[in-house]
């Protein structure tokens, strides 16, 4: 009888310290999110999983190009997936051919899934505080994002963290540049 007691005690402890452990990644590390919607097309489709790497931006900054997750504001339970595309400090411009401007120098980038056709709230140029992220959805004739007076700017704080490996479906596996 002594045995058993101690063998439950022992798989209680056991079980104890991997739900200690799981509940520390999930909230500090890393968690997997799933994409609901069409918005970061064709980079990500709507029902890819991801995981979500919180950890990093305790030690760095975001970068230009990040895919980010952070909650909507209006909606419960609402998380937004986007791409970082003006940077603290930085000012952002979008003119009526869908180029963007930051410090009114043209960005190279090509993550856009076709023109954009309206450039929201940055048809007038923007300025970022110095906590203040820019993003965009890929999809950006069919996206939510900064554009938007909804969501608007960023703040650094309200980032969960980076998107940085697909997990689903197996055929696309790998990281997210």
């Amino acid at each position: 009888m002594k045995r058993i007691l101690k063998e439950i005690v022992s798989l209680s402890i056991y079980i104890l310290v991997i739900l200690g452990i799981t509940y520390l990644v999930i909230h500090y590390v890393g968690q997997r999110t799933v994409v609901e919607g069409h918005s970061m097309m064709p980079t990500l489709m709507d029902g890819d999983s991801l995981i979500v790497d919180k950890l990093s931006y305790r030690f760095v900054e975001p970068k230009r190009f990040d895919i980010v997750v952070f909650p909507y504001e209006h909606a419960d339970h609402t998380y937004y997936i986007k791409r970082i595309i003006g940077l603290p400090g930085e000012s952002v411009r979008i003119d009526a051919d869908g180029v963007i401007y930051i410090n009114g120098e043209v960005l190279d980038e090509d993550f856009g899934a076709e023109q954009m056709l309206d450039p929201g709230r940055a048809v007038e140029e923007l300025h970022l505080k110095s906590d203040e992220y820019f993003v965009l959805g890929d999809n950006r004739n069919n996206s939510t994002d900064s554009r938007v007076e909804d969501v608007g700017n960023i703040h650094r704080g309200r980032l969960i963290g980076r998107a940085v490996l697909r997990v689903w479906p197996l055929s696309e596996f790998g990281t997210l540049d």
